[in-house]
C-alpha cells in the first residue's frame, strides 16, 4: 500500500472483533486494509451517537473488490455483521 494512495471506506462497525474479522477476510486475499477509529479501542464498547466504531480502510482502486468480498461473505451466512451491536443480554426475570 503506497503512502500517497488514497484510502477509501468500505465497511464501518461499532464491534472490534467483527472489524477484525473483514479485516483477516481482505488480507487473505491479498487486499492491504488498515482499521480507523477516533476512540481508544478499549472504549469501543461505549459507542454513543456514532462516537467511536471503526471503519475498513482499503486503497481506492480495490474498494469495489473489497466490498464485493464484504458482501459475498455476509451472503454466505458468514460471520460478518450489519455494523449494529447485538443485544446477547437475557431478559431478566423480575
Amino acid at each position: 500500500m503506497s503512502r500517497t494512495e488514497k484510502l477509501v471506506e468500505v465497511y464501518r462497525t461499532v464491534s472490534e472483533p467483527e472489524a477484525q474479522v473483514i479485516r483477516s477476510l481482505l488480507e487473505s486475499f491479498g487486499i492491504p486494509c488498515i482499521l480507523r477509529s477516533n476512540a481508544a479501542p478499549s472504549v469501543h464498547v461505549f459507542v454513543f451517537d456514532g462516537m467511536g466504531g471503526v471503519k475498513i480502510m482499503v486503497p481506492e482502486h480495490i474498494a469495489g473488490e473489497a466490498r464485493k468480498l464484504i458482501e459475498d461473505r455476509g451472503e454466505a451466512g458468514l460471520p460478518i455483521g450489519d455494523g449494529e451491536p447485538e443485544n446477547d443480554m437475557p431478559e431478566s426475570e423480575d
